[in-house]
């Protein structure tokens, strides 16, 4: 048996290592693609740029990983099976439970390693990545403006025709534009012929002073028949000086940028960070909810409403005033209602985002778990979907695997995004994926371990293509040969 196990073993390593070089290079490439703007043309040394690779890579293994030992699973059964190794197994009294045993060892001892790998290697990781892109940014600073294309950076569109200088601090022809808080497009141009980027390592503000130019600003008209003229403001400046938050580029991601702080904590780390933001948010709804009690009470207490459950509607309690007196009271509520309604919604907003934040902390300490169990899960698929199908090489389990994948990944975005905003529990968003998974892994290993739907036939989806190629090339063979004859 020993002998069976290690062939078993060797035959999965060996596919499940090119698959993950495999799929781990084309997972590189895409970050590349991701990020190639602050790559290309920024003269960074070969280090700087090894450096921003290797920071980047253990943020791929949770995606590489489970998918690699998915496909690789998919590939080795099916190929024993396709290859009646598994019927000679099966003829000298090893069940497929049995021969599972040495690579199921192996697997968890995997998703252990995947566990520590996400709670220690990934956050440490993710701060270097952070740091090292702010450091590039402030020991470069041009590298924020590329040369020849709008960049935008914070509400600002910037270009600039030419760069120089040794770290291309040097500007010429600036051109910004800069979009209005109101959301009504870009109501501000800014031109220059000079220009001069500053930075301190000690500081995320990049300085940039524009020398020489003009700004433009156009001008809403109060009145609408005032609006076809379209007035502007125009002003020339010797120097303008505008700063830029280089926190702002890296914050979260919903684009492949860099993400929050969440991803740089582990276990333990997260636990308390997550137990302290719980603490203030839960002082900062009393707080809210004291504020807004205190806020709605009536100031206005005259001996005649002292007891105000007396009057059966707010008309009885204003005819006891005077006519004048009644509009002042009047106005007074209007203008509380409308105090405390703004309050209600700007305090809601804050507290939203603040639940958005902790919800973010406990997704990052779930996924910790779920990238463990994801490992054990692809291989209690992959293994009885390969021994089920009887398919190996890089055909049908190819296709299943990326059908099962695109399911996994879809129902892990979609559950932690809705989560994220407070839809769902941050558990239950997390492992989402898992939980729709689970069965499917229950039912395969169930069928392959008891020999149901082993010879599982897959003609009816090949059978329409082959008569479809049959009959076209069976027509023209036809029309060939009746050719042949008449000549």
């Amino acid at each position: 048996m020993k002998i069976l196990d290690r062939y078993i073993l060797k035959s999965f390593l060996i596919t499940f290592t090119s698959v993950f070089v495999i799929l781990f290079f084309i997972f590189i490439l895409q970050t590349v693609w991701l990020f190639i703007s602050e790559l290309a043309g920024k003269n960074l040394d070969f280090i700087t740029i090894v450096k921003f690779l290797i920071f980047s890579m253990p943020r791929l293994i949770p995606l590489v990983l489970p998918l690699s030992i998915l496909l690789a699973s998919i590939m080795t059964f099916g190929s024993f099976a396709e290859n009646y190794e598994f019927a000679a197994m099966k003829s000298s009294g090893i069940s497929l439970q049995r021969a599972m045993q040495s690579l199921m060892i192996f697997i968890f001892g995997l998703s252990i390693v995947s566990f520590f790998f996400a709670n220690n290697v990934i956050p440490k990781a993710e701060y270097k990545f952070v740091n090292l892109r702010k450091e590039i940014l402030q020991t470069k600073p041009a590298m924020a403006i590329a040369e020849g294309q709008f960049n935008t950076i914070g509400n600002s569109n910037i270009k600039v025709d030419k760069k120089s200088g040794d770290n291309g601090e040097l500007l010429e022809g600036v051109t910004m534009h800069v979009k209005s808080n109101l959301g009504t497009g870009n109501k501000t141009v800014i031109k220059s012929k000079r220009g001069v980027l500053k930075s301190d390592e000690n500081s995320n503000i990049l300085k940039l002073d524009l020398l020489d130019g003009y700004y433009y600003e156009d001008i809403t008209p109060k009145k609408y028949e005032e609006q076809n003229r379209v007035p502007f403001a125009k002003a020339f400046f010797q120097k303008y000086t505008i700063n830029i938050d280089l926190t702002n580029l890296n914050k979260s991601e919903d684009n492949g940028e860099i993400v929050n702080t969440n991803s740089m904590l582990s276990i333990s780390e997260l636990s308390y960070t997550i137990d302290s933001l719980q603490n203030s948010y839960k002082k900062d709804v009393v707080f809210f909810s004291d504020n807004i009690s205190q806020g709605i009470e009536f100031t206005l207490k005259p001996k005649e409403i002292a007891n105000p459950k007396e009057f059966k509607s707010t008309d009885e309690i204003l005819n006891i005033f005077p006519i004048n007196e009644q509009a002042r009271i009047l106005e007074f509520a209007k203008n509380s209602l409308s105090s405390t309604d703004f309050s209600i919604q700007t305090n809601k907003d804050d507290l939203f985002n603040k639940k958005k934040n902790i919800n973010k902390h406990w997704i990052a300490l779930h996924e910790k778990f779920v990238i463990a169990f994801s490992c054990l899960l692809m291989f209690f698929i992959g293994a009885p979907l390969g021994a089920i199908i009887r398919k190996g090489g890089l055909g049908l389990p190819i296709v299943f695997a990326v059908l099962i994948f695109i399911t996994f990944h879809f129902a892990n975005t979609f559950g932690k995004k809705v989560a994220q905003e407070d839809g769902m529990p941050a558990f239950l968003g997390t492992w989402l994926s898992s939980i729709i998974l689970t069965p499917l892994a229950l039912v395969l290993t169930y069928r392959a371990t008891n020999d149901i739907g082993v010879m599982v036939n897959f003609d009816w989806i090949t059978a329409p293509f082959q008569k479809l190629y049959k009959r076209f090339f069976d027509n023209n063979s036809t029309d060939e040969e009746n050719n042949d004859n008449t000549h």
